[in-house]
């Protein structure tokens, strides 16, 4: 679509917000680059102001674009899809070509709540590790994790570095655990004034809340509690149909 149809039942708005998208994924606006104003964008396709506004408000919603303060509306980065599947973030980030990064926050043991032996199937009181991070992409903040893991696979593993490392990794570099099996769930949420400090955005904004069990040979050894920012990430799964009975 390179001009807006009049006679199309597909809002104006829409139709407009159609077209910027095909410039962003032709690459005929590069990331970073500057869209055209809304006064060259009315002149261009005929629009009023309150039509063009909506039509970029819609991709800046989307975290397509992304506007600075009195320079202008600019090409988002794309976002990051969320793999679905038991991977650390440094394996992530690596195989995307990113630098992955881990800053931390807070590190301690706790005694097992009635929650958290629930949850990892032992009893209360168990001792627990609990492990902060701030996980970063080429320096960008990312996700806040807080990593709960039983102390008696990794007794010492408080004493260890984990700055800019990947934790799985330490994990079975030098306990020997390794995960073969989890579940995760993911919910919606706004982040709050700590999360939207650590993260880079602005307080109330959209996240994304992730609950992660993961198992070695059918036991929970570690739950991981992150919060990764919505505007860069995106949820992607194949879906096919299901065989059909004759």
């Amino acid at each position: 679509m390179t001009a807006i149809d009049p006679h199309s039942p597909v809002p104006k708005y829409f139709q407009l917000r159609a077209i910027l998208l095909d410039l962003i994924e032709t690459a005929e606006l590069p990331v970073d680059a500057p869209i055209p104003s809304e006064r060259e964008l009315c002149a261009e396709y005929g629009l009023s102001r309150m039509t063009v506004r909506q039509g970029v408000d819609q991709l800046v919603t989307e975290g397509r674009l992304y506007r600075v303060p009195g320079k202008g509306t600019f090409v988002a980065r794309p976002k990051i899809e969320m793999p679905l599947r038991l991977v650390s973030f440094t394996e992530d980030m690596l195989s995307r070509g990113l630098r992955p990064g881990a800053i931390d926050l807070a590190r301690r043991t706790v005694a097992a709540d009635a929650r958290l032996a629930r949850l990892f199937e032992v009893e209360a009181g168990t001792a627990i590790h609990v492990i902060e991070r701030l996980r970063t992409a080429d320096g960008e903040p990312m996700a806040l994790e807080r990593s709960h893991i039983l102390a008696s696979f990794a007794p010492d593993l408080l004493d260890r570095r984990l700055a800019d490392r990947s934790l799985y990794g330490v994990l079975e570099a030098v306990y020997g655990l390794v995960f073969d099996a989890g579940d995760q769930t993911i919910d919606a949420a706004l982040a709050d004034a700590a999360e939207a400090k650590q993260l880079h955005i602005p307080r109330g904004s959209a996240v994304l809340l992730l609950q992660r069990r993961s198992y070695a040979g059918g036991v929970c050894a570690e739950l991981g509690v992150s919060t990764y920012r919505a505007d860069r990430y995106q949820i992607h799964t194949a879906l096919g149909n299901p065989p059909t009975r004759s």
